[in-house]
């Protein structure tokens, strides 16, 4: 691409950015896949080995005793992300600093990409033969080379994206990581995890919970191998050296960044008010991801493939939310777009407190349908959040300069992580003592409003200066 001569010179190279994308298509197939089954699969061989029964079994017979298990899943569950809040951190500094042929980020992504995907089919195995220690040891090897690629891989679109075009860039790489969370989820319609729990022992059949940790870690690779033929770290960043300087000009910070002197004081105040409310709107985002799905089992008592749907539909809100994010940024600013997506899905939250298992009886016994209100819940969250995802990572790293995105980006996992380690374990001894899988809404929704208040008292508005966004065919960008 051309040298940049001021604002109207950056444009946004969709087809570099969707390829970059690949990156986040492994993650979010794989962490889809995780999140879905991986709970389940906790709570039945935990109430195995409390109960000396099956989760199907309990759920029949002793319902309450279900919940009782839901501390244990947590802390398993809080463990991994532990190591991620460790390791991330760690990972981004690392790559910060490293110099090869390929580039900074992709010796991690590639490495961190093929352990993963080799252990992760291993994680069902150990579990359809009732062995928890290898269970739990490969859900740990999958987190910690999955740390070892993800802080790389995010920081990978800011490193080449100049400051104003990140937070559409950052939509597009989202979208991308979707249908890698779609693609996961329709595994899960056609492959029934709930068919799996409720069999009996000698009717459980190992492909049904094997196949699609195997087709996650085949196109996992697939991915990795398209990101490491298409982008060449070291000659874009020396190609797009202009570009990004003059992203620098027009970052959207109270003061500019400065590499030689220590952070300003109102950067600072920016990054820890940022930091501060992503930590609670994760305690609330990722309480829904640990247990929504035995929400919907053991709660709901309908099929795991109507988290599947749910999970789609979800996704298809927050594609569109991702589409329209930025635009909206450019209008309203970073700021009120999070701060609009925190509300909207607020209110998918509290129409969710009011939904009750729903029993149809005929001939055949009681079936218990899949309430309709919850396609609603998911699609309003699914965009609300797409809003909040969008724009808060941009504004993280618009306060560093190139040479520490991996480090921001640390920052960033780091108050995530956090959330998400605290969260399980916290629901997990609330579910235990309260005995009401309906405390789910309703934590979420705390969380969610204590991340609004912070956010929108401490977070400035403050506009990047507005760019020449370019249509039609030459909005794809050159081939490099």
């Amino acid at each position: 691409m051309g040298k940049t001569t001021g604002p109207a010179g950056l444009k946004l190279n969709y087809k570099r950015t969707a390829l970059i994308g690949f990156a986040f298509f492994g993650i979010l197939l794989l962490w889809q896949v995780y999140d879905s089954w991986c709970p389940t699969f906790l709570t039945d061989i935990f109430a195995r080995r409390m109960y000396n029964m099956s989760s199907a079994e309990l759920k029949a017979g002793s319902p309450d005793k279900i919940l009782n298990v839901q501390w244990l899943v947590g802390i398993i569950m809080a463990c991994d992300n532990l190591a991620a809040l460790i390791l991330l951190p760690i990972f981004g500094n690392l790559s910060d600093k490293t110099k090869t042929p390929i580039g900074k980020r992709m010796p991690y992504i590639l490495v961190g990409t093929f352990v993963s995907a080799v252990a992760f089919p291993f994680v069902p195995l150990f579990f359809h033969y009732n062995n928890i220690v290898g269970m739990v040891i490969m859900m740990g090897i999958v987190l910690i080379f999955m740390m070892m690629y993800r802080n790389p891989a995010v920081a990978l679109m800011p490193d080449i994206t100049p400051k104003p075009l990140r937070a559409k860039a950052n939509g597009i790489i989202n979208i991308m990581g979707y249908f890698g969370g779609a693609f996961a989820t329709v595994l899960g319609i056609f492959l029934v995890l709930s068919k799996y729990i409720n069999a009996k022992d000698a009717d459980r059949q190992l492909w049904m919970i094997e196949l699609p940790f195997i087709i996650a870690s085949i196109l996992m690779i697939i991915s990795a191998l398209v990101l490491f033929a298409t982008i060449k770290e070291n000659k874009l960043e020396a190609e797009l050296k202009d570009e990004l300087e003059l992203g620098e000009k027009m970052a959207a910070i109270e003061t500019p960044v400065d590499d030689d002197k220590p952070m300003s004081p109102a950067n600072k105040r920016m990054l820890w008010a940022i930091l501060a409310a992503e930590f609670f709107w994760f305690m609330s985002d990722n309480a829904l991801q640990t247990f929504l799905g035995n929400y919907i089992i053991y709660y709901l008592e309908a099929k795991s493939s109507a988290h599947s749907i749910l999970t789609i539909i979800g996704g298809v809100g927050s594609v569109i939310g991702f589409i329209i994010a930025g635009s909206i940024a450019d209008k309203i600013g970073r700021k009120w777009t999070i701060a609009s997506g925190l509300m909207l899905t607020l209110g998918g939250l509290v129409l969710m407190t009011i939904i009750r298992p729903s029993a149809t009886v005929d001939a055949d016994g009681i079936h218990h349908a899949f309430p309709v209100l919850m396609y609603a819940v998911g699609a309003i969250r699914g965009f609300g959040m797409a809003l909040v995802h969008n724009c808060s990572f941009p504004m993280v790293v618009e306060l560093c300069s190139s040479k520490k995105i991996g480090r921001f980006t640390g920052f960033y996992y780091a108050a995530s992580m956090s959330a998400q380690t605290v969260t399980p374990i916290l629901l997990g001894i609330v579910f235990y003592n309260s005995g009401i899988w309906n405390v789910l809404p309703v934590y979420s929704s705390i969380m969610l409003v204590i991340s609004f208040v912070i956010f929108t008292m401490l977070v400035k508005n403050i506009k990047a200066s507005k760019v020449a966004n370019v249509k039609g065919l030459e909005a794809l960008g050159e081939d490099d």
